[in-house]
């Protein structure tokens, strides 16, 4: 599992896993937004409330594993060469101390058991459900 804009075509020595690709912020920073409580949903269709800070949308590389509210991928799936890459642009690993001040309904034990689940997909190359 990595973190999407480092691992997209950043010019900012990113790893360019997602030939070329490069993710825009995801909506909430053209509000002036810079960290929230977000809401996901899994192509499952289960809801779960992440941490979200300065993160990207990941239109355009991959299958979408989950989705902003406004649709656009906050986590996605793909191969790159002979390996198996999970991108985010959320951070369900966030520990507690990162939610300070912010309302969350999702506990962060949930969130972090999400981000389990998305590494051990990426580490043994199991494909997540997705749409």
């Amino acid at each position: 599992m990595a973190g999407a804009f480092f691992a997209g075509a950043s010019p900012y020595n990113g790893l360019n896993l997602t030939a070329g690709v490069r993710f825009p912020f995801y909506a909430l920073e053209n509000r002036g937004i810079r960290k929230a409580p977000v809401t996901v949903t899994t192509a499952a269709g289960a809801q779960l409330e992440v941490y979200w800070e300065d993160g990207p949308q990941l239109t355009g590389w991959g299958e979408p594993v989950a989705r902003y509210p406004d649709g656009t991928p906050a986590v996605v799936q793909g191969r790159f060469g002979d390996g198996w890459v999970v991108l985010t642009g959320v951070h369900p690993e966030a520990p507690e101390s990162w939610r300070r001040g912010m309302a969350f309904t999702t506990p962060a034990s949930a969130s972090r058991a999400y981000a389990a689940m998305l590494i051990d997909a990426a580490l043994n190359r199991k494909p997540l459900p997705h749409d």
